[in-house]
């Protein structure tokens, strides 16, 4: 698990194509790497790497077919910027929010609007998530956690301060840049809770909320 606060910018410097997948080499920069081990996980531009060998200040994972679909690990060039975060500790700060590292989809920065010290950037929504993304709700880009300020249709906006963009590779975003999304790991949990229940009320009694509204009997 991690919590969306980058603690280093990195640079992606080798890729090695294995198979149907790779072997990736990160150069960590001034991420501390000193309590990290083998097997460990690391958030890389929000995509949760398992540490397979570790250098002075790098070190490489593995990424699956699965990932390379999934992400923006494919369109990746050698030299890079990536977010860094080692995953959290029992006693860490939680300073952003319950990230898993399991991006969901890949977006797309629609539109860049400056608004006096900070940034607006427009994302695009895609439609399969469009249910999990709700306005001041959590959402993390390229493993960074931030707030949704607006929908509009198919977008979404963030509102990014000048502390954020110096700490991450947000200011490297232009129009086009797709960038990795995970939507809010809680809202998947009550999703997935009211389906169950709905299926199960369903198949236990063939009475549901939505029958009994449709009869009169609630509103």
């Amino acid at each position: 698990m991690f919590t969306g606060i980058i603690e280093a910018v990195g640079r992606l410097s080798a890729i090695n194509s294995s198979g149907d997948g790779a072997r990736v080499t990160i150069d960590t920069a001034a991420l501390d790497l000193s309590d990290v081990k083998l097997g460990d996980s690391i958030a890389t531009n929000g995509i949760c790497l398992t540490v397979v060998s570790l250098g002075g200040a790098n070190f490489s994972a593995d990424v699956s077919s699965e990932t390379l679909t999934r992400t923006g690990l494919a369109h990746y060039k050698i030299g890079d910027s990536v977010n860094l975060e080692k995953a959290m500790l029992p006693t860490t700060r939680f300073g952003g929010h319950m990230v898993s590292g399991h991006v969901d989809a890949v977006s797309e920065i629609c539109a860049i609007e400056h608004k006096g010290n900070s940034i607006d950037y427009w994302l695009t929504m895609p439609e399969e998530l469009s249910a999990y993304i709700a306005e001041k709700g959590s959402i993390t880009i390229d493993g960074t956690s931030l707030t949704v300020n607006s929908l509009s249709n198919d977008k979404f906006r963030l509102t990014i301060v000048p502390h954020t963009t110096g700490q991450t590779i947000i200011s490297q975003y232009q129009v086009g840049t797709k960038v990795n999304l995970e939507v809010d790991l809680i809202a998947r949990y009550i999703e997935r809770l009211l389906t169950k229940q709905t299926a199960d009320e369903t198949q236990t009694s063939g009475v549901t909320h939505a029958l009994l509204a449709r009869n009169g009997f609630i509103k």
